[in-house]
C-alpha cells in the first residue's frame, strides 16, 4: 500500500513531579528538604530515513506519544530524563500544522531531524523552596505538561528521474526492464495506481532513482482520472523521462497533452530537462514512423529517443542519456517554511466563558500552572491562589457575577469559590 498523506496526532513527555521529601537520618536532627527536581519529558521528533518511501505505517498507528520525565528521589536526586522519541519518515515529507496550515519543516536529506513537540520541563523539588523564614517547605512543582498538536504529513518522493506519460504508455514497463522494481504492468489502462520507485545502476559510480508516476490524462490537475493526487511527486526530480506509445493514433498530441496537465499543476514542471522516449521501437510500424516523429519532437525542443521496454532495446542508452541530464540538473530546492512570528505567550491574556455548568477561565499560562500545582499541600494552593490575584482573574469573576459556592474550571480542574 502506498501512503502519501495522512493526519497524526503526537505529544511531547510531561516532566517529571518534583519531590516534597525531608532528609530524615540517624544522629542528623533537622535534615532538612531535599525532595530532588523531576527529569525533562521527551520531545517528539521526525527525522527522514532513506529507507522508507511511503507513510504507510502512519496509516495503522496515527497516535504518538513520548516517555515522561521521572520523579524527582530523596537526597537531591533528580528524576531521570526522558528520551526523545523519533519517527521517522521518508525523505520528502513536508510536515504541516493541521490546525492552523503552517508548514513546520520539509525533510529531504537522510537523517535531517526536525523537533515538533516539546517535553514538559520537570517541577522543582521542595529544596528550592527552603527560605530563612520557611526553612521546612511543604511546596514543590508538578512536572510542566509536554507540548501536543495534530500534524498533517505529506510525501513529494525524491527521485532523479520521473516517469511520466499516458496511461499503457511503457512507463511500468522501462521501470521494470532497468531497475528490480516489479510494478503491476497490464495491457489496460491505469494499471499503476501508485507511484513506484526503482534503482539503476549503470556502472560502479552511477546510479539513478527513477519514479513511475501514474498515468495522467487531460484534465489531471482538476482531478480528472487519477487526478492531481501523484502530480506533487514529479515535482522533486531533476529530470523526466517521457514515455510516448508509439501505437498512440497521435504520439504528437498526448506530448502536448502531458505537458500541458504538468504545467498547469505547476509552471517550473514545464522547465524541467525532459527526455521524450517513443516506445515500442521492436516493432515495424513504429520503427516505419519514428523519422517524422523525432523531428516534431526534436522541433519542440526535447530529446528524442527510441526504446522498446519489453525488448529493452536502447534503454541502456536512455538511462546514460538521463544521467547526463541529471548532472547538470539543479538540485530540487527543499519548500521554505513562512515564518510566522506570534507574541510571546502573556499570562496577563486570559477570557472567562460562563457555563451551566460555573465559570471556566481560558488560559494557557493558568492551565499550565494548575497542572504543576500539587493540590494536597497547602503552600502550593496559596500560591496559585496569588497568582490569580496578580493577574486580576478574582476581579474580572466578580466583576463577571460569581458567587459564593460556584464552580471555576481551569483547563482540568475544578475549583470552589470561596469570598
Amino acid at each position: 500500500m502506498f501512503v502519501d498523506e495522512v493526519k497524526i496526532f503526537v505529544r511531547a513527555g510531561r516532566g517529571g513531579d518534583g519531590l516534597v521529601h525531608f532528609h530524615r537520618e540517624k544522629f542528623v536532627p533537622r535534615g532538612g528538604p531535599d525532595g530532588g527536581d523531576g527529569g525533562r519529558g521527551g520531545d517528539v521528533i521526525f527525522e527522514a530515513r532513506h529507507t522508507l518511501n511511503t507513510l504507510v505505517t502512519f496509516h495503522y498507528n496515527d497516535r504518538f506519544q513520548a516517555e515522561d520525565g521521572a520523579r524527582g528521589g530523596p537526597n537531591n536526586m533528580s528524576g531521570r530524563s526522558a528520551k526523545n522519541l523519533v519517527i521517522p519518515v521518508p525523505p520528502g515529507t513536508l510536515i504541516y500544522d493541521a490546525t492552523s496550515g503552517e508548514l513546520l519543516g520539509d525533510l529531504t536529506e537522510h537523517g535531517q531531524q526536525l523537533r515538533v513537540a516539546r517535553g514538559g520541563r520537570g517541577g522543582r523539588g521542595n529544596q528550592h523552596f527552603a527560605t530563612a523564614s520557611n526553612q521546612v517547605p511543604k511546596m514543590g512543582e508538578k512536572g510542566e505538561p509536554g507540548e501536543e498538536r495534530a500534524l498533517w504529513l505529506e510525501l513529494k518522493l525524491i527521485a532523479d528521474v520521473g516517469i511520466v506519460g499516458m496511461p499503457n504508455a511503457g512507463k511500468s514497463s522501462l521501470l521494470a526492464a532497468v531497475t528490480n522494481a516489479n510494478p503491476k504492468i497490464a495491457d489496460y489502462p491505469f494499471t499503476t495506481l501508485e507511484p513506484n520507485l526503482g534503482v539503476a545502476e549503470l556502472d560502479m559510480n552511477t546510479t539513478l532513482v527513477l519514479a513511475d508516476i501514474p498515468g495522467l490524462v487531460e484534465g489531471a490537475h482538476r482531478g480528472v482520472g487519477l487526478g492531481d493526487t501523484f502530480l506533487r511527486h514529479i515535482q522533486r526530480t531533476r529530470v523526466l523521462i517521457h514515455m510516448l506509445d508509439g501505437l498512440s493514433e497521435d504520439p504528437i498530441a498526448d506530448l502536448s497533452q502531458i505537458n500541458s496537465e504538468l504545467a498547469l499543476y505547476d509552471e517550473k514542471l514545464a522547465n524541467k530537462p525532459q527526455i521524450v522516449a517513443l516506445n515500442k521501437i521492436d516493432l515495424p510500424e513504429v520503427a516505419a514512423r519514428w523519422p517524422k516523429l523525432k523531428k516534431q519532437i526534436e522541433k519542440r525542443g526535447f530529446t528524442a529517443m527510441a526504446v522498446s521496454a519489453l525488448a529493452r532495446t536502447g534503454t541502456r542508452e536512455l538511462l546514460w542519456k538521463a544521467a547526463e541530464l541529471v548532472q547538470s540538473a539543479p538540485r530540487p530546492e527543499p519548500v521554505e517554511a513562512t515564518p510566522v512570528y506570534r507574541p510571546a505567550e502573556d499570562p496577563a491574556n486570559y477570557t472567562i466563558e460562563r457555563t451551566a455548568e460555573g465559570w471556566v477561565v481560558h488560559s494557557p499560562a493558568l492551565e499550565r500552572a494548575a497542572s504543576m500545582t500539587y493540590w494536597e499541600y497547602d503552600a502550593p494552593v496559596r500560591r496559585f491562589q496569588k497568582l490569580i490575584e496578580t493577574l486580576g482573574v478574582d476581579k474580572a469573576l466578580r466583576k463577571a457575577g460569581i458567587q459564593e459556592g460556584d464552580s471555576v474550571f481551569i483547563g482540568d480542574y475544578e475549583l470552589e469559590w470561596q469570598d
